[in-house]
């Protein structure tokens, strides 16, 4: 398809349908992601090659949907609930635990399958997905201390990984990452401290009663001038944007998003803008490469066979298996170094697609963990 224009953003809306169609269907418990991850790669590279992904246009929309996606998983990390505090030194060692074997277990696939990426490997092994497994939990009714704590472990690895990740990817640049991340940490933190003393002043009350009094979106717009600002900030430093909106989505959260922005939220990012992105990053990978490197398809399947080995050690601190291996869910951190692999050559031919199967995997094996851990509470509430 020539050019970028509305009948291209029209076929992408289409496009990014499947997702939602797929995640309808109860016995598959597809996330909608998935589905537009799939849905990008027939129209994309892997398939009929109808949208280019190198279009400018087009990869800034995607861009704009991956600091979004990444704003609203960090507005999810539940740093304000006060029920975590209680599991948080066992979230702390477990996540340390599994950090140790993420490692080890790195560097053993790096040199097996000869990459060089030992430091990334080991941080994806080590991730876990708040957007992917905290939902799950919420929707399975999970509840007790140990769900309490795998929540604040997840949390933890989530942002542990997020930050180590740009680092990882390319340890020659790590010096110069490590300056940008800090540069966004200290304007992230700027932002708290101003936030929050128009919090407390009754500021940001007054402006969000008048913005709903006259339908202006003001916590919407100003949210998006942080994030753009913060993400043209990370490019400039050469850090991922993935940061950026990450850490502003804390910032938000610690303040304490009101629910009219989190619905406004929610709409721009699952509506469109996350869809697109999702849709062009499947359409960006070269699964194809997989067929000419099968020896990506092993590691694909390895680092997602790793990830759930890495974190059933939790099993060893008494935390049941089903939980364990739910903490293992991925899909942010491979998504993002994919993406950044991607764009910037980082990764082999084959790669991208085989850090996505391995999340794929993970997200997999958090369903099955997830119904198991629900029959065992039910059956225990029933012996009461």
């Amino acid at each position: 398809m020539s050019g970028f224009g509305f009948h291209t953003l029209a076929l992408l809306v289409v496009v990014g349908m499947s997702g939602p169609l797929l995640a309808a269907v109860p016995r598959l418990a597809i996330p909608a992601i998935i589905g537009e991850l799939i849905a990008g790669m027939v129209i994309g590279r892997t398939g009929f090659d109808v949208v280019d992904t190198t279009d400018p246009t087009f990869t800034l929309l995607a861009n704009i949907g991956f600091a979004l996606v990444m704003f609203v998983v960090g507005t999810h990390v539940p740093i304000r609930d006060p029920a975590l505090r209680s599991g948080l030194g066992a979230a702390v060692g477990r996540a340390a635990l599994v950090g140790v074997v993420a490692a080890v277990v790195g560097v053993g696939l790096a040199a097996a399958f000869g990459t060089g990426h030992a430091a990334l490997y080991a941080v994806l092994l080590a991730s876990s997905s708040a957007a992917v497994a905290l939902p799950v939990l919420d929707d399975l009714g999970l509840d007790g201390p140990p769900v309490l704590s795998l929540k604040a472990q997840i949390a933890i690895a989530d942002a542990a990984s997020i930050v180590s990740l740009p680092l990882a990817i390319d340890p020659q640049r790590a010096p110069r990452a490590a300056l940008g991340a800090l540069a966004i940490a200290g304007c992230a933190a700027l932002i708290f401290v101003v936030l929050r003393h128009f919090e407390r002043n009754g500021t940001r009350r007054r402006v969000r009663a008048y913005s709903k009094r006259h339908g202006l979106a003001l916590e919407l717009r100003l949210s998006l001038i942080l994030l753009f600002a913060l993400s043209a900030l990370a490019l400039s430093t050469h850090v991922s944007i993935m940061l950026a909106g990450f850490a502003l989505g804390l910032v938000v959260n610690g303040i304490g998003e009101p629910k009219r922005l989190a619905r406004q939220l929610l709409g721009v990012t699952e509506g469109f803008f996350g869809p697109l992105f999702f849709v062009w990053l499947g359409a960006s990978l070269q699964v194809r490469e997989l067929l000419d490197h099968p020896a990506f398809i092993g590691l694909g399947l390895a680092l997602g066979a790793g990830a759930v080995l890495a974190h059933a050690v939790g099993r060893f601190t008494g935390q049941p298996l089903p939980l364990a291996a739910m903490a293992a869910a991925q899909l942010g951190v491979p998504v993002a170094a994919a993406t950044l692999g991607t764009e910037q050559g980082l990764l082999r031919p084959g790669e991208p697609a085989a850090l996505i199967l391995g999340a794929l995997l993970t997200i997999a094996v958090t369903t099955a963990a997830g119904a198991l851990a629900r029959r065992r509470q039910t059956a225990r509430a029933s012996t009461r």
